[in-house]
């Protein structure tokens, strides 16, 4: 009778066991079918893009309009943005293709600058038509490989998921279709990068990668690392630490420091190995219940800035999350705002302590500045703005452009129906450079269930 009772027992178990596994697999198989449909499509997407793109560039060399050519300048932009976003959806972190990402950002750079300028002023340049020209071919050639790996990938049902697992087990230099063919790909657009490179026109338009060459100091240690850690965290009881070097392949030198002081509080923070500068600060504590406002918050924020040595530094925006105060501060040279030397820092509003810090932006862009004169006069600017929003600050202000260029405009905070809204206008060229929409206040949801 007992052995009877065991055996329906173990029956009923391998039955459940087994059903498990299979819908075990059945959610995993559902998984990979749905990663796999979204590298298809991204594949599929990009290289309709260079088709596009390639026609784009090919109606703008046939146009003579002033007020057409533009309008496709633009488009020839946003199509490079495009295809740049579907490139980093497909599994090709582990694999290089940057050269054709650097040669669809020069397309785009260079078709955004012009479109945007006052092509009756300054009409196309002979090598700028010649520039485009070059491009035009060149977006042929990349497009027509691109439509080669197609042809593969389809006829040979080959998968994506095949190329994710090859990546990321180092097997690429197996026979693999879609990697080879990409590496070409690659390789193709390399070539095109560096002869574009050699055209004093497209040299103008390159977008340059900051990084933080331009801090100074001596090179830390590891136990100077850690000393600088604790006293920009202000936990110098500490329980437990470690210090851990950036890795290989990173774009600059920093140290990893965590700390633990045993009661609950953790702290991880990133300094440069140079100057030993904090770029990043998180404090992995719980928060308690309000007591603090916002304002009494800022005042915490700016006494922490200035006891560790940042000056001239102006707060420009602060929100609260809950029972968190999240501040940003930009660099105030003689009135002017500059914008891409910004620092946010945290702040906990059950007691004041900072939670939170980000020098990225500062460390990438604090330099010696010298600001010029603006051309156009504050009256004139406003001059460019919709006539249904309300102005009520203005200042002037430094911004990086979507070329990655600082300009100096003329900043204002207006209001237009409910909304708020952040406008610059370049102080030169009287262009609207950038315009951002503020958030407004969240919400309350009361409970009604």
């Amino acid at each position: 009778m007992i052995r009877n009772i065991l055996i329906v027992v173990l029956t009923i178990g391998i039955a459940g066991t087994a059903y498990w596994g299979y819908q075990e697999h059945q959610e995993k198989n559902a998984i990979l079918i749905n990663a796999e449909n979204n590298y298809q499509r991204a594949f599929h997407d990009l290289s309709y893009q260079m088709d596009v793109l390639h026609e784009k560039i090919g109606t703008a060399l046939a146009m003579n309009s002033k007020k057409s050519l533009s309008p496709a300048l633009a488009d020839v932009w946003r199509i490079t943005s495009d295809a740049r976003g579907q490139v980093g959806q497909l599994p090709l972190t582990l694999l290089p293709f940057n050269k054709t990402e650097d040669f669809l950002t020069n397309i785009g750079n260079f078709s955004y600058k012009t479109a945007v300028r006052d092509l009756d002023k300054e009409p196309l340049s002979k090598n700028e038509y010649t520039l485009l020209k070059k491009m035009y071919s060149q977006s042929n050639d990349i497009r027509n490989e691109l439509r080669k790996v197609q042809h593969l990938v389809l006829k040979n049902n080959l998968r994506w998921m095949d190329v994710e697992l090859a990546l990321s087990t180092g097997k690429e230099n197996a026979d693999n279709t879609i990697i080879d063919g990409f590496k070409t790909v690659d390789k193709r657009a390399k070539g095109y990068d560096e002869e574009n490179l050699q055209d004093p026109t497209i040299v103008a338009f390159q977008k340059k990668d900051q990084n933080f060459d331009q801090i100074k100091g001596k090179t830390i240690s590891k136990d100077e690392a850690l000393a600088l850690a604790k006293k920009f965290s202000g936990m110098n009881a500490v329980n437990e630490s470690k210090v851990v070097e950036n890795g290989k392949g990173a774009e600059y030198e920093f140290y990893s420091v965590n700390l633990d002081n045993g009661k609950g509080d953790g702290v991880s923070l990133d300094l440069t190995k140079k100057g030993g500068y904090p770029i990043w600060l998180i404090n992995h504590r719980d928060i308690g219940t309000q007591k603090l406002s916002l304002n009494d918050a800022m005042t915490k924020a700016n006494d922490f800035l200035r006891t560790h040595g940042y000056e001239k530094l102006e707060a420009a925006e602060s929100m609260q999350y809950d029972t968190i105060g999240l501040f940003t501060y930009v660099t105030n040279q003689d009135g002017v705002r500059i914008y891409p030397e910004s620092i946010k820092v945290k702040v906990a509003l059950d007691n004041g302590q900072i939670i939170g810090f980000a020098a990225n932006d500062y460390l990438r862009g604090h330099k010696n500045r010298k600001i010029s004169k603006p051309k156009m006069t504050l009256k004139d600017a406003r001059g460019y703005l919709n006539t249904n929003v309300k102005v009520m600050e203005d200042r002037l202000a430094i911004i990086t452009n979507e070329l990655g260029e600082d300009v100096l405009c003329y900043e204002f905070i207006g209001t237009m129906d409910n909304d708020t809204y952040r406008i610059y206008i370049n102080a030169d060229k009287g262009i609207e450079e950038k315009v951002e929409k503020l958030k407004n206040a969240e919400p309350i949801y009361e409970e009604t269930i």
